[in-house]
């Protein structure tokens, strides 16, 4: 009898020390462009390597739902490391490099120029739009500054 007293008290701590632990948690519903399942793997997993405890990412809503404890993280962190993996999230976008190393179904049409980052769209300021795109030169005649090259082809000697 006394031992099943002793059970049951350590079993209502640990229940009452659960609870008290899981609703330190935050929670926050982040927008994530992708396709697939694939991207849902990676995301999920890019969300809990910054931190989240739980993160679930819906492939027809495009909400990426994450839980952490807000001491040891944030949802500025969380964003960065899935903008990191390739995916553009609300506030942050995916470096072109990072979102070129996606797998082609996972390449999702890109959030607008506009939000861009200053340094990967400098190469096009005042290029032409057959030139370059969403910051990255489409053609091997642009030049370093992003502008239409007016030389004609080079001679190979």
């Amino acid at each position: 009898m006394k031992a099943q007293s002793i059970i049951l008290s350590v079993f209502i701590l640990f229940a009452a020390f659960t609870v008290n632990a899981q609703s330190g948690l935050k929670k926050d519903t982040i927008k994530v462009w992708g396709n697939c399942g694939m991207c849902k793997k990676t995301i999920e997993q890019s969300a809990i390597t910054a931190g989240a405890k739980t993160a679930d990412w819906n492939t027809d809503t495009k909400v990426l739902t994450v839980a952490y404890n807000a001491k040891a993280t944030n949802g500025k962190k969380i964003q960065q490391a899935v903008a990191a993996s390739g995916y553009d999230t609300q506030d942050f976008t995916a470096s072109n490099e990072a979102y070129n190393k996606l797998h082609m179904c996972c390449q999702y049409d890109r959030k607008t120029t506009t939000n861009i980052k200053e340094e990967e769209k400098s190469c096009c300021e005042g290029s032409d739009k057959a030139c370059c795109k969403d910051g990255d030169k489409k053609d091997a005649s642009c030049t370093k500054e992003g502008q239409k090259s007016t030389e004609g082809p080079k001679k190979h000697h």
